[in-house]
């Protein structure tokens, strides 16, 4: 690996015209004061850093959950997944990943199977630290058939400063485990909803790497 790729990573399309703001913008600051520009100039890189894409390297173990985002383990606990991807109304494990705003944001499928659902439902802007905040903020559910039939659902959860949730595919496409399927910008939450009788091999305040670090494997379950 050669330094310069330690510490410049590529930056997501969905980043350009950000980044572009930020730095006319810095422009404008440095007109009217060079210490203002200074800051413009911090703050355009770290809206670069935010963009950022990274390339992965994704177990290839079959039955593997990966963390579907970059950042710490909020919660761990029984929750019902969102009505509106159709799935029994029982309660699974809910595993919550949250973003700050120094994460990567680009989110990952957890596990290789068909999108069969997508939902969007609009919502609060709650800090996606709280618990409340899987119910009333805004969020797009994802529900996933796995190769063994059973259902996982991933649900990208907007956070206190996002306003925007970026979702890249539709309903009936295969998706690889660790692929890209969309972003949230400016802090967020992903929560992923285990198979029933999969249990989590991660704790709460884990560091998490989207696409690499395992969430749990869902072998050790006994298929529907």
């Amino acid at each position: 690996m050669n330094l310069l790729g330690t510490f410049i990573k590529p930056m997501h399309k969905e980043g350009i015209r950000f980044v572009a703001i930020f730095a006319a913008i810095t422009l404008v600051l440095f007109w009217i004061a060079s210490f203002l520009g200074w800051i413009g100039v911090v703050l355009t890189i770290w809206c670069y850093y935010f963009f950022r894409d990274p390339e992965r390297v994704t177990p290839s173990r079959d039955g593997l959950v990966i963390s579907p985002a970059d950042g710490v383990i909020s919660l761990i606990e029984p929750a019902v997944p969102p009505a509106e991807l159709g799935m029994p109304d029982q309660a699974l494990t809910r595993i919550s990943v949250f973003m700050s705003v120094f994460d990567c944001h680009v989110n990952r499928v957890p596990i290789a199977g068909e999108v069969t659902a997508i939902a969007y439902r609009p919502g609060k802007f709650l800090s996606a630290e709280l618990d409340k905040a899987s119910d009333d903020n805004e969020r797009n559910s994802l529900r996933i058939k796995m190769q063994d039939g059973r259902d996982l659902a991933v649900v990208q959860i907007a956070g206190l400063v996002a306003r925007r949730i970026v979702c890249f595919i539709k309903p009936g496409v295969m998706m690889g485990t660790g692929e890209r399927f969309g972003l949230i910008r400016f802090g967020s939450r992903l929560d992923v909803y285990l198979p029933d009788g999969v249990e989590p091999l991660v704790s709460v305040g884990q560091t998490m790497i989207a696409g690499e670090t395992v969430l749990a494997k869902v072998d050790s379950g006994a298929a529907g």
